[in-house]
């Protein structure tokens, strides 16, 4: 039996520990180990709140910034029960909750400066915890993106953590575009602030763009045993030099990655979906459940703030319960330069796909919150376009309608290292519009399961993107047979874990499944 350790600051196997889709991942991967019988162990920070529920395991005794420090650690309940996956959590005062989704700070004038201490803080309770065998003696240990790398820095110059140079290392990136950058000196969110004692080899920590600083993505490229990209094409992408807005590449790592590549340590793939035990929902009555929705949120205090924006959502939402419209498009996602930059980019784009819409009694429902700039577009678009509804909220009760009651899922992701909510909708028979980039190229074939575009400039893909989306409404109404086709094209897409983790055995772990 092969033993597991998944390092990440997410988990969507326990409750509230999702902000985006790596929090799937590592739900998902587990239970592919456990079903062959291997064992995986889950740990996260805290947050301090999702230890309150958990059964304390273990103090862990450290030292940072030349002090004695300690962390808790605590054994967790998940959502649902697995034989062989046990979950964890590191409780530590400083662990706190941030802004998005409870989990990450935005310190908008020092990025990274509250995460990283408390990633920090993490990562080293981590390490101990590894090394006092609170697991047992592991075989693997996983990480994911630069929240989690700090335990290959400790691996790597602490003189305490050398005997995890004996475990299997593997990184997973998510999302290159994030990578924790932080000063070498100078800040209390910084190397030496934390790690006085550390001889460093700053030649191998520091950002080349940066030199006075450490790149934490990058420390995970350089240090792990393999890296892993969540998608064949991303693989690709990240290995070229980035030139925004056109195309989003390396993000300044591409040397890394090349290296990681040469040594054959680099490995693109793709993610899976779940297709079993799939949450089933009323037919024919989204709109209704929509406004149900609404008024709950109209009651809590914290929505205060939107509520006339809310009130002004349910009457919409209140116009198509009475009177529904013939074609239903939709997004799911959050509200970020990555998901609608070109929206943001060109106010124009809307009200084209608005216009087509309403010329065929269609709609256009977006649900999902984020940076406060793109909320501000969407809320004033949806004052202006009757066929738009903007839910300026998260429910997954609605997400699971919006997934399998609408006729088209809309996805102009800038770039997309994998994509979760393409194979969501696909599952369910729901073509998707993409953009032609990383794993939306490798999971939507154009006009067979979906409908994608591209372009070589920016003012090539705004206008392909609608001009694609008007060739797909009018498929929708003009042939029949050839979107049922592609409908059923799309559902018999099968992106399983069970083929991703086989490969993650053969490629990731070296080891013979």
């Amino acid at each position: 039996m092969n033993k597991f350790l998944f390092v990440a600051a997410e988990n969507d196997a326990i409750a509230k520990c999702k902000a985006g889709g790596m929090g799937d991942v590592v739900r998902d991967v587990p239970r592919q180990i456990a079903e062959r019988g291997d064992t995986a162990h889950v740990i996260t920070p805290s947050y301090s709140r999702l230890h309150e529920q958990g059964t304390f395991i273990s103090q862990l005794n450290f030292n940072l910034r030349g002090e004695p420090y300690s962390a808790d650690l605590y054994k967790v309940q998940p959502k649902t029960e697995f034989e062989n996956i046990h979950h964890y959590v590191i409780h530590h005062p400083d662990i706190k909750a941030g802004d998005i989704a409870h989990i990450y700070h935005n310190d908008l004038t020092e990025p990274f400066f509250t995460d990283a201490i408390k990633f920090i803080i993490f990562c080293t309770a981590v390490a101990e915890a590894i090394k006092s065998g609170a697991f047992g003696k592991l075989d693997v240990v996983h990480l994911h993106d630069w929240h989690s790398s700090l335990v290959l820095f400790l691996r790597r110059f602490h003189p305490a953590y050398q005997s995890l140079k004996e475990i299997r290392f593997v990184y997973t990136i998510h999302n290159l575009a994030i990578q924790g950058i932080r000063p070498f000196s100078g800040s209390y969110s910084s190397v030496e602030n934390w790690f006085p004692d550390l001889e460093l080899n700053y030649e191998e920590l520091q950002d080349h763009r940066f030199r006075d600083c450490i790149n934490l993505m990058a420390i995970g490229i350089r240090f792990a045993d393999a890296v892993h990209t969540v998608s064949p094409s991303y693989k690709e992408d990240i290995l070229k030099p980035s030139a925004p807005p056109e195309f989003i590449g390396g993000e300044g790592l591409e040397e890394e990655l090349k290296q990681a590549n040469n040594e054959g340590r680099l490995f693109g793939i793709l993610n899976g979906a779940n297709y079993s035990n799939i949450n089933k929902v009323e037919k024919g009555i989204l709109f209704r459940q929509c406004i149900r929705r609404l008024f709950r949120w109209l009651q809590e205090e914290k929505k205060d703030y939107k509520a006339h924006y809310l009130a002004h959502t349910g009457e919409k939402l209140t116009r198509f319960q009475q009177d529904n419209p013939a074609f239903i498009c939709t997004s799911v996602a959050r509200l970020t330069e990555q998901k609608f930059y070109f929206f943001h980019q060109d106010p124009g784009l809307l009200p084209k796909l608005m216009k087509k819409l309403n010329e065929n009694n269609g709609v256009f429902i977006l649900l999902g919150t984020g940076a406060p700039e793109y909320e501000s577009i969407f809320r004033a678009a949806s004052y202006e376009h009757k066929n738009f509804i903007f839910i300026n909220a998260q429910s997954e009760s609605i997400i699971d309608m919006l997934y399998q009651e609408s006729d088209l899922y809309l996805m102009p992701s800038l770039f997309e290292p994998c994509g979760i909510s393409q194979m969501l909708a696909m599952r369910n028979g729901q073509p998707c519009l993409v953009h032609e980039t990383g794993g939306l190229k490798d999971t939507v074939v154009h006009r067979k399961t979906g409908f994608s575009f591209s372009g070589d400039t920016l003012e090539e893909k705004k206008q392909n993107f609608v001009q694609v989306f008007s060739e797909t409404v009018d498929l929708f109404f003009t042939d029949k047979k050839e979107w049922k086709k592609i409908c059923s094209n799309a559902k018999k897409q099968k992106f399983t874990w069970k083929k991703s983790v086989d490969d993650y055995y053969k490629h990731l772990y070296s080891i013979n499944s």
